[in-house]
């Protein structure tokens, strides 16, 4: 089954194109557009810039999926006036609001011939609504124009496939899809999530632990931001981190471990944040070794609630395997403490490539795939909209 993916939840605007086949997926074509550099001015991700550049890059990056997947084939078929005028009325008024995106894909359909392509995959929440509409929209004109089916994704449902595809060592670009031992536990954590899901089957959740406030990667950028440093902030602090560590000097700073000690398998990091910045605050100087000393202590700081409550997690549901996923799990010490967690507790251990942590097109289409096996024709659906508080 080919399927192309689409993501545009916030500011990585990816296309990709798979060839999935039983529990082996090929990856054909896959590209992305990442905005950071455009965000920086603004410590953060500026929602309408975001869809911007969602609306200019999408059809550029589609037809260089095409081409690295030798699926691009060029129209040379004359098409009747009235379809073309058919087709191009539908097209309006599905990218409506995407006055650019139609201009460029309006084009590219008279240039190209259909593509083969069995579905598409496309993000359609959770995350920034401005910039879901328009991967939900170019879904949306893409099947109209060529009649191929869309499964609605579930953002946070590709962050946790993404971690079961093993690298074939003997095929470039293929994966095979490990089975899971269930029930499992999947930690969450990214810009906007700090989640503890328990999955009882393949496809079937359940939040046990949310955040009651700031996200694990939006605590990370907010002491990047206190301590001067560019956004994004999770690999400033990871790096300012591994400096400290090296430097061999005693840490002296001890920030608190907040609700490791509550009832439940909640998250909060506001509190965190907060005592960082009353500490700097009554600081004379916030120098070099300083600034790496807080971030070690954050990050530990942070790295032992999320394992304290994962945990928690996988002793009370008495899980066999333990996934993490999100763009927080790129953090090299985050990987190297849940590793260590999982061999201590016997459980299989699931995590993506570092590559494939943060937002991509990959995890979509491989989550629209598994969805569709399972379901088949209930995950296809034509009328669907893009939810940005969309929850498991």
């Amino acid at each position: 089954m080919i399927i192309l993916g689409i993501e545009t939840s916030c500011d990585e605007t990816a296309v990709c194109i798979i060839d999935a086949n039983k529990d082996q997926v090929k990856v054909l074509g896959n590209q992305l557009y990442s905005q950071i550099e455009l965000h920086k001015q603004y410590g953060g991700v500026f929602p309408m810039m975001a869809k911007r550049e969602h609306q200019k890059n999408l059809v550029p990056l589609f037809e260089k999926c095409l081409e690295e997947a030798g699926l691009k084939k060029t129209n040379i078929d004359s098409t009747d006036s009235k379809e073309s005028a058919d087709k191009l009325n539908n097209l309006k008024s599905i990218l409506e609001k995407e006055q650019e995106l139609f201009e460029q894909f309006s084009k590219l359909i008279n240039e190209i011939q259909k593509p083969e392509i069995d579905a598409i995959a496309v993000t359609n929440g959770p995350g920034l609504e401005p910039a879901l509409w328009v991967g939900v929209n170019f879904a949306k004109a893409i099947s109209e124009v060529w009649g191929i089916p869309v499964i609605p994704t579930n953002h946070m449902e590709g962050h946790i496939v993404i971690s079961s595809l093993i690298p074939d060592e003997l095929t470039p670009k293929t994966y095979n899809l490990k089975p899971i031992s269930y029930p499992a536990i999947a930690l969450l954590i990214s810009g906007g999530h700090t989640q503890l899901v328990l999955i009882k089957d393949s496809l079937e959740y359940e939040i046990i632990g949310n955040t009651r406030d700031d996200a694990a990667g939006e605590a990370f950028d907010k002491v990047a931001r206190i301590l001067g440093l560019p956004y994004p902030g999770g690999p400033q602090i990871s790096k300012y981190a591994d400096q400290f560590k090296i430097s061999n000097i005693t840490p002296t700073i001890k920030l608190p471990r907040p609700m490791v000690h509550s009832n439940d398998l909640d998250f909060s990091f506001s509190g965190l944040k907060t005592s960082v910045l009353y500490f700097v605050q009554k600081l004379p100087e916030l120098t070099e070794t300083i600034k790496q000393e807080i971030a070690s202590e954050f990050q530990n700081a942070v790295i032992d609630v999320l394992t304290i409550k994962t945990k928690k997690a996988i002793e009370k549901f008495g899980a066999k395997t333990l996934i993490i996923g999100g763009g927080v799990s790129a953090n090299k010490s985050i990987r190297e403490s849940f590793k260590k967690t999982s061999e201590e507790l016997g459980i299989d251990f699931l995590i993506p490539e570092v590559s494939a942590s943060t937002d991509n097109a990959m995890m979509i289409a491989v989550a629209g795939y598994i969805r569709n096996k399972k379901f088949e024709a209930e995950s296809i659906k034509s009328e669907f909209k893009a939810s940005g508080n969309l929850s498991l």
